[in-house]
């Protein structure tokens, strides 16, 4: 699943062949819900105040991602729970990232000619869909502005994702928690078991399926 938005023509301008993506991502710890990645192509003027998503203020984080939504361009990629499951966390990080950088190239109607990725790895030679250079670069969403935009999108957008799923399952405190583990999390687990958007491959949800040990 891939989500982004055409550019205007004046933004087309500053959207080339020779143009730097960052890339992030949210929701690589979670018990539940999906793992979302954003690549983000810079357009001028770029939004002030750009940085990692966790350092930011929930008011903030909103006022930048409308902003970084009407002036760059940018694409969105998203991976279940159950593909977390079936290829594991790291896998569905590279794929939902690979998501996000073919989602925005149809946007701006080219490739990038690097992406930067917060971290230490990229998806090149880890997922079979990514083709473009990139770098990894460790705390780049403090340091690259555009990497922080990627953090911003992949942040707000997963968290509206987990809101929406907690009127579905109100049991887990999805609106406050976002899936993350939590006392309060893990005792709903405890209390009511797994939803269908729990991730069965984490430890926590995997332990409360095994069958007890006969003595």
């Amino acid at each position: 699943m891939v989500f982004g938005t055409p550019l205007s023509g004046f933004e087309r301008r500053f959207a080339t062949p020779g143009c730097i993506a960052g890339i992030d991502e949210a929701g690589r710890g979670p018990l539940a819900g999906p793992v979302v990645a954003a690549a983000v192509v810079l357009c001028k003027p770029s939004p002030d105040g750009l940085g990692d998503s966790k350092k930011l203020t929930a008011r903030r984080r909103a006022v930048l991602e409308q902003d970084i939504r009407q002036s760059c361009a940018f694409g969105i990629g998203v991976v279940d729970a159950d593909t977390i499951d079936r290829i594991n966390i790291f896998a569905a990080t590279m794929l939902a990232m690979a998501q996000a950088m073919e989602r925005l190239c149809a946007v701006i109607g080219c490739d990038p000619a690097e992406a930067l990725i917060d971290g230490n790895l990229t998806p090149a030679g880890r997922t079979e869909s990514w083709r473009w250079p990139a770098r990894a670069i460790v705390g780049g969403d403090g340091s690259e502005p555009a990497i922080g935009a990627a953090s911003i999108l992949a942040k707000e957008y997963r968290d509206r994702l987990m809101c929406e799923a907690a009127l579905a399952h109100p049991h887990y405190g999805w609106e406050r928690n976002k899936g993350y583990g939590t006392k309060e999390h893990s005792e709903a687990l405890r209390i009511h078991g797994p939803s269908p958007l729990h991730r069965r491959s984490f430890a926590p949800v995997a332990q409360l399926e095994m069958p007890l040990q006969e003595a």
